[in-house]
């Protein structure tokens, strides 16, 4: 009979980081669930799982690198792919400067501990501003507030959703995320958990979502008017004398200011603006107080709308004012095993907004990059400072990023491209060499980043479960 082997890792599709059982016979997957023993995940999978067999055995995945010959893709040796990368790079820096490469990654660089622990050194090598990512159509403002606020763009708070009595959601559907900015493997489980204690989970949203449908209350709101209820919620905190400022921390300073600024954005004024009725909020901020322990979270929807980095701003505001922060069931700082603030931090790290800013439009640099909305005009207007090179990990920015045929456009008419993708799609295809590296059930995992915006504090080391092929690269 064949030797059944059992494999336990951590799912790295996602940011929920649940734990998996896989069962292999003969270097054969028969089967993944989720591991019941994880102390973290507990058991609780979602249908993204099946993707780690589905990419592991799919044909038409890249396992050499190709260049393109003719317009036709032929497979080439590591040496030839790394000296075609090297020598196109070089000739495009030295014939126009540094800044005429660009570099983009996707959302996949942060659930590659290859992708994580050298990234930087990569990008650092280039000296390109040019550097753009999947998160100017995320979460940037969201770290932007953190930056400002808390002195870094990972000091995020995270909802202690196992402990809160009342969760109130804007712009998240974390049912079917798992939490997004806040690791919570198995999320269905722990919001039926909030509410058979007693607890309430209001959700703000123009959309009838999962986690509205699973909701206590589902509040309605205009689309991008987030900012004003939010300000209503505080000028209740004060025009009812709700909170007591006495009470609240010693670091906090202004609170004179905070009361003055919020004065006029008075109920009746946000409904008129954001559609919802000003005795829900006024409802709404009440029970947010009433409450043994509360937490306000916000994710995509409030943060890719013309208020993102105020919307967080006012969030932390109501959890802080409200005496909610850094205290049981309302807003949190987890405690990895490995601390990346304390790893990344440098005097002067809440600097790092506006020092340069994109050649067309002068859109601001946040953290070292620029907004993806501005990469195809950089490649495509003339002048001094033209995008000439592309190097795109990890990512398919003509499918995820604004305007994608006009990026395709720019891709097309580029001097010279280099792709770290494990496919050709819609973005790789316009690539002058693709390099594609092992990944998934073939490289160990431990998630550096989502530890520290996890709910709980957990570390899990997963090793390979299969050796890649001879012939196959790490990233």
């Amino acid at each position: 009979m064949p030797l059944v082997k059992t494999h336990f890792r951590t799912c790295n599709l996602c940011e929920a980081m649940c734990g998996l059982e896989i069962k292999v016979i003969d270097q054969e997957i028969q089967s993944i669930k989720g591991d019941k023993n994880d102390p973290f995940s507990k058991g609780y999978i979602c249908p993204k799982s099946m993707a780690l067999q589905d990419i592991y055995n799919d044909p038409d995945r890249l396992k050499r690198p190709i260049k393109k010959v003719n317009g036709k893709w032929i497979e080439i040796s590591w040496t030839e792919a790394y000296d075609m990368a090297v020598e196109g790079i070089k000739k495009i820096q030295k014939k126009y400067g540094n800044d005429a490469v660009a570099v983009y990654q996707g959302n996949p660089a942060a659930h590659n501990i290859g992708s994580m622990l050298f990234s930087s050194s990569f990008l650092r090598a280039l000296k390109t501003k040019n550097k753009y990512s999947a998160s100017s159509v995320d979460q940037l403002p969201q770290q932007l507030a953190a930056q400002w606020m808390f002195g870094h763009i990972f000091t995020i708070p995270i909802p202690d959703i196992d402990s809160t009595d009342y969760f109130l959601v804007l712009g998240a559907n974390p049912m079917i995320s798992n939490g997004s900015l806040m690791s919570a493997a198995g999320m269905p489980n722990r919001i039926k958990a909030l509410q058979s204690r007693g607890g309430k989970m209001v959700v703000i949203d123009p959309r009838k979502t999962k986690t509205a449908q699973a909701a206590d209350q589902h509040v309605y709101i205009r689309p991008g008017k987030d900012v004003f209820f939010l300000a209503a919620i505080i000028h209740e905190f004060f025009e009812k004398q709700l909170i007591d400022i006495n009470q609240l921390p010693k670091w906090m300073i202004g609170i004179d200011a905070i009361s003055n600024i919020f004065k006029r954005f008075t109920p009746k004024i946000a409904e008129e603006i954001c559609g919802v009725k000003k005795e829900i909020i006024e409802q709404t901020a009440a029970d947010f107080i009433a409450a043994d322990a509360a937490v306000c979270y916000g994710r995509l929807g409030v943060s890719t709308q013309e208020y993102g980095a105020l919307c967080h701003w006012l969030i932390n505001l109501i959890n802080i004012l409200s005496g909610n922060f850094d205290k049981p069931g309302g807003a949190m700082f987890p405690k990895a095993a490995i601390d990346i603030v304390g790893f990344m931090s440098k005097k002067g790290t809440f600097k790092k907004y506006n020092r340069w800013q994109s050649r067309v439009r002068k859109l601001p640099e946040t953290n070292g990059e620029l907004p993806v909305a501005a990469l195809a005009e950089e490649c495509l207007t003339p002048g001094d400072g033209q995008i000439k090179a592309f190097i795109c990990s990890n990512g398919n920015p003509v499918l995820s990023t604004p305007n994608g045929k006009q990026l395709e456009k720019a891709l097309s008419e580029l001097e010279f491209m280099v792709s770290i993708d494990i496919y050709l799609n819609e973005t790789s295809k316009y690539a002058d060499v693709i390099l594609p590296p092992a990944t998934g059930l073939e490289i160990e995992h431990f998630d550096l980043f989502f530890n520290n915006l996890a709910v709980r504090n957990v570390a899990k080391y997963s090793s390979p479960l299969f050796k890649p092929e001879k012939g196959m690269q790490y990233d």
